[in-house]
């Protein structure tokens, strides 16, 4: 895991969007990779099949082609959701609402971006793919996703009309309801604590689902989030690979470390991404980030990447100096919406 310092908000320090230059090849298993690249070393780039790792890469990401989604829109089906702007973006505004769960019986604040496409009127019977961003720190009434500082919004707006992303619905639920961090909720279903994975995974895309124009299947569905938000992307995916088929940890830790574990032992291992990740259980992709200037952080991430078992598959990147910043997450926003676009299906009419 990471130092409990390393997953507090970090500050936005800088602006400029990183290029990435040569591409990933595959090792140990073929995902569809386009080339072969080298890390900041030398060290020749990698993706992870269920066989060890074998060093960073530089590069951009590789693809399969994604499970075509075959035009099957689920409309919405649910009373329209109470939706209040909280910002203006320079795609739009991003909405906020309160929902409770029905299976959890957890009630927190979402928030929502529709991309411009979704209101116009020649997309009235399209389905959309969905994005679930969780945030770093501790998420308690506030997600790092919905403010300035990680403006993903404009730049899958920009990358759509260049036809480089998908157009995403996107959906950002809070993840804790108290500030200690020594008692996270882990996005996790802790014994006496609110249910959170249940309420994440299982309540929030019926919500979408009932709500907005998506698609059927799992194969339009993905998670990513930045340091907390790369734990809980990565256990969400591995704990449930029916509803999502692509995430991106960027710069996360694995080990779940909440106090509210204590006692707990066997519910804590069974929401271990640590362990998960070894199961060969869950059939998805991940597109796995370290920042190359944190050794520490480095280790851990190269470590758990080692550890995958097939039908798992991860892409790992090391941003070339990268710290474990607000303003260096943002600079990997073009590269994992374009890797999520090439991984996830996208919007499909009837």
């Amino acid at each position: 895991m990471l130092r409990q310092s390393s997953r507090s908000r970090a500050v936005l320090t800088g602006a400029a969007v990183l290029t990435l230059a040569a591409s990933l090849a595959a090792c140990g298993g073929s995902d569809g990779g386009k080339g072969s690249g080298s890390s900041a070393d030398g060290t020749p780039a990698a993706t992870a099949t269920g066989s060890p790792l074998s060093g960073g890469t530089t590069g951009t990401p590789s693809a399969e082609q994604p499970t075509p989604a075959n035009g099957k829109v689920l409309m919405p089906t649910g009373q329209a959701a109470n939706l209040t702007k909280v910002r203006d973006t320079g795609a739009g505004p991003i909405m906020m609402t309160k929902v409770t769960g029905p299976k959890s019986g957890v009630t927190g604040q979402v928030w929502v971006w529709l991309p411009p496409e979704y209101n116009d009127p020649k997309f009235a019977k399209t389905g959309f793919p969905v994005l679930t961003l969780y945030a770093g720190g501790q998420s308690n009434g506030y997600n790092t996703w919905t403010d300035n500082q990680l403006p993903i919004q404009e730049v899958d707006e920009q990358l759509a009309k260049q036809g480089k992303a998908h157009p995403f619905i996107m959906i950002m639920p809070v993840q804790n309801f108290n500030s200690d961090e020594k008692n996270a909720l882990d996005c996790s279903d802790i014994p006496g604590q609110p249910k959170m994975a249940t309420w994440m995974a299982e309540d929030i895309p019926a919500w979408v689902r009932a709500n907005f124009r998506t698609l059927k299947g799992r194969d339009s569905w993905g998670v990513m989030g930045a340091s907390t938000g790369g734990f809980c992307s990565a256990k969400m995916a591995l704990q449930y690979p029916d509803v999502y088929k692509a995430a991106v940890p960027i710069d996360g830790y694995f080990i779940p470390d909440s106090g509210l574990w204590k006692g707990h032992d066997a519910e804590k291992a069974a929401n271990n991404p640590n362990l998960l990740i070894t199961q060969g259980k869950a059939d998805v992709k991940m597109y796995v980030t370290a920042g190359g200037a944190n050794g520490y952080e480095k280790d851990v991430v190269k470590s758990w990447v080692a550890k995958a078992v097939a039908p798992v598959t991860i892409q790992y990147y090391e941003q070339p100096g990268g710290k474990h910043l607000t303003s260096d997450f943002k600079k990997m926003i073009p590269d994992t919406l374009e890797w999520l676009t090439a991984n996830l299906a996208g919007p499909a009419s009837e």
